[in-house]
């Protein structure tokens, strides 16, 4: 299936149905839940949605990182269609299921912290996230939390207090007490001029300046870091700050959380982005893209740091819903079978490659970076990082949906585009949507400089 970019959204009449649907949502749902794309789907396969109205659009969002196996694959329907004739909910507690067992021996196979494993499975990220600073408290007996700026770890109460970005926050607190926030290492934005082996330098210095000037070591339960940054805007982890950073846990006993909500399941290239650092993590959190869109996540470690958490501490009545599961094992064999990691390397070279020639002419772009096929180019004003263009990267993203494809924006700015499409893109649609990205920019830049 491709996408007719050519028809989408110029007849009026058809437009209507969205503007109908829309204009109910309006009415019945509470305004706090956003909306960052105005469309209504109705269907969609692989990397095309379709809408109310008959179009169809190239999916460069990807349900915010959660189908990397695209949508709908016809294995994982299956699976769930079979399992949900079989068995859609005892509740974990109550009568263990089979499923979630072979899900959780799945999860370890790809992901051993250690020695020893062990896994609780969750409904969502921020959920995996609570849950995950429950065990590391009650592992270490400590209460402090290290987390970075531009961080995002969910919107439930503890994973909002450690979320940096205040627009998901306002008028929300009062925020979960303990949580002490260092910048992240970002080497676009706060070098301040100093070469990249002496920013790295700086940073491992200013977490154990931390230690001094902002806690107390001895108090402190966990660190967690995102090794890409989502929402934040695809600010990648420099490696040897990750390594120092297990240093400083290692010293201190901390609790090294990292959070690969989104990084996770391919994504990157590699079935975690933790894979490309050489370092394993004492907790590390799961969601989005680990059952196609079914609500299921996961929070792994060291088995005597997950086995420190006393029973009914942790756990909840859908957890480990057994239609997720199935969903869940469906998934990763798609994954495994297509060579998904693979594909999201070949993915990330076609698109640095398109957004390295769209630099070339547009001064407009400040930065492009990721790992892997998370993507991102950030916009600015005057080359300055400190001078965000929100306005072109809003009218950008409005005037690819005009063409037919669905982009995000991220950064507190909202002056990041990032490229979260299916993994099971085919080159043609992955091409025609970075056309559309180009001459929509090109148009903008155009009309801007006249």
């Amino acid at each position: 299936m491709t996408a007719n970019t050519n028809a989408t959204l110029q007849n009026p009449i058809l437009f209507d149905h969205t503007k109908e649907i829309l204009a109910r949502r309006k009415a019945l749902v509470a305004d706090g839940v956003g909306v960052f794309c105005p469309t209504a789907a109705v269907s969609a396969n692989g990397a095309i949605i379709n809408d109310a109205d008959g179009n169809t659009f190239i999916d460069f969002g990807g349900g915010i990182g959660v189908l990397n196996a695209g949508h709908c694959p016809p294995e994982v329907v299956q699976a769930i269609a079979k399992q949900a004739e079989q068995l859609i909910h005892t509740c974990f507690h109550v009568s263990t299921t089979s499923v979630y067992l072979d899900v959780c021996q799945k999860l370890i196979d790809l992901f051993p912290h250690g020695e020893a494993t062990k896994v609780m499975l969750t409904n969502t990220g921020a959920e995996s996230v609570e849950n995950a600073i429950k065990i590391a408290r009650q592992a270490t007996k400590r209460s402090a939390v290290l987390c970075f700026s531009e961080a995002f770890h969910g919107r439930s109460m503890m994973a909002m207090s450690l979320t940096s970005k205040i627009n998901y926050k306002i008028n929300c607190g009062p925020f979960a007490p303990e949580i002490y926030r260092l910048p992240f290492p970002d080497y676009y934005h706060y070098s301040d001029g100093l070469t990249y082996e002496a920013f790295i330098d700086r940073e491992l210095e200013r977490l154990e300046h931390a230690t001094h000037a902002m806690v107390d070591p001895n108090n402190i339960a966990a660190v967690i870091i995102e090794l890409v940054q989502g929402e934040g805007g695809f600010n990648v982890a420099p490696r040897e700050y990750i390594t120092g950073l297990r240093r400083f846990c290692d010293k201190y006993g901390i609790v090294l959380i990292f959070d690969e909500v989104q990084s996770g399941f391919c994504r990157t290239g590699k079935w975690a982005a933790y894979q490309h650092y050489d370092v394993v993590p004492d907790i590390s959190t799961w969601a989005k893209s680990m059952a196609s869109g079914m609500p299921l996540g996961a929070v792994m470690g060291k088995q005597h740091i997950m086995d420190a958490a006393l029973p009914g501490t942790i756990g909840g009545t859908y957890l480990g819903n057994p239609v997720c599961c199935a969903a869940a094992l469906a998934t990763i064999e798609v994954m495994t079978k297509q060579n998904l990691n693979e594909r999201a390397i070949s993915i990330s070279l076609i698109v640095q490659e398109r957004f390295e020639r769209m630099r070339k002419n547009h001064t407009c772009i400040g930065d492009i970076r990721g790992l892997g096929a998370m993507q991102a180019v950030e916009f600015v004003k005057n080359s300055d990082p400190n001078q965000p263009d929100t306005e072109l990267t809003q009218k950008l993203i409005a005037a690819c949906l005009q063409r037919g494809l669905i982009i995000l924006s991220a950064g507190a700015n909202k002056n990041i585009i990032r490229i979260l499409s299916p993994l099971v893109i085919t080159d043609q649609q992955l091409g025609r949507g970075l056309d559309i990205i180009e001459e929509e920019l090109n148009k903008i830049y155009t009309a801007i400089n006249i």
